[in-house]
C-alpha cells in the first residue's frame, strides 16, 4: 500500500472503534438498553463517525508537534 494512503487508513481503523465505545457508552449512560438501544446507537454512531475522523486530521498533527516539542526540552 502506499505510504499515501496508509495515514487515512490507519487514522480511519482508530477512530471506527473509539466512536463505537463512546457511543455506546453515552447510550448506556442517557438512555440504558431500552427497546430502541440499537437504532439509538447506530445513529449517534453515525453522527460520531465523520467529525472524529475530520478532527482526528486537526487533532494528530498538533499534538504530534506538542509532544516533539515537550519530549526535545528533556
Amino acid at each position: 500500500m502506499k505510504q499515501k494512503y496508509f495515514k487515512y487508513i490507519n487514522t480511519l481503523f482508530v477512530v471506527i472503534p473509539m466512536t463505537m465505545i463512546m457511543a455506546f457508552v453515552g447510550l448506556i449512560r442517557n438512555y440504558g438498553l431500552g427497546q430502541d438501544w440499537f437504532y439509538k446507537f447506530i445513529s449517534a454512531w453515525s453522527v460520531m463517525l465523520p467529525v472524529a475522523y475530520a478532527a482526528a486530521f486537526l487533532i494528530i498533527p498538533n499534538a504530534r508537534k506538542l509532544a516533539e516539542k515537550l519530549s526535545s526540552k528533556s
